[in-house]
This record gives C-alpha cells, structure tokens and sequence, in this order.
C-alpha cells in the first residue's frame, strides 16, 4: 500500500475529525447508542489504525477516536486523568498507552 501525502493525509484526518465530533453529538442525543447497536465498525476501521498498532482493545480505541484522538501525539493534548475519565479506558489500556508515550519520548498535559 502506497503511502498517503500529507497533504491528503490532512484531509482524511479533518474528515475523520469532523465524523467523530458528530458521532459524539449523535451518541449524547441518543444517550446509550452502543446498546442500540448503533456503532458503524468501518468508521472506526478508517481511523483507529494506530491504536490497534499498539494493541488496544476495541473499547479503547473507540474511546480515543470519539475523543478526537487518532495517534500517539495527540495525546499530548489531554492530562492523563483526562485520558482515565473515558468511558472503555481501562487499566491495561492506561499501561499500554503510557508504556508507548515513554517510548515516543512524549509526555501527557499537565
């Protein structure tokens, strides 16, 4: 697979943006969308490619992609207690994603 310019890896990345922010308004409308079975997995698929490279769970990376969060360095832009207030952030996700924020070098806002 052919990698993406960045000018095209911009765009995808606003359009995904812009679809997890009206995800997150659809799901506070519809208050509990995960047991109606509202979920569209695709989506997901398109996005969340660099959390599963780290090997987060499914809930997780669901969680950080309706936070607006698609790789490492955008965490630099949440608090790690931010990060644990998640809904489908658990312990073993926290672990992982520290582990791999030591190992990039990054650090979580203070």
């Amino acid at each position: 697979m052919a990698k993406k310019s960045p000018a095209k890896a911009k765009m995808i990345r606003a359009e995904a943006m812009r679809d997890a922010a009206k995800r997150r308004a659809d799901m506070a409308a519809a208050k509990n969308s995960v047991s109606r079975g509202v979920i569209e997995v695709d989506e997901y698929a398109q996005v969340d490619g660099a959390w599963r490279e780290i090997g987060l769970e499914t809930q997780a990376r669901r969680a950080l992609v309706d936070d607006g969060l698609y790789k490492l360095s955008d965490l630099r832009k949440v608090s790690l207690a931010a990060l644990k207030d998640l809904q489908g952030m658990g312990p073993n996700a926290i672990r992982v994603i520290v582990a791999e924020m030591k190992k990039a070098d990054l650090s979580f806002r203070k």
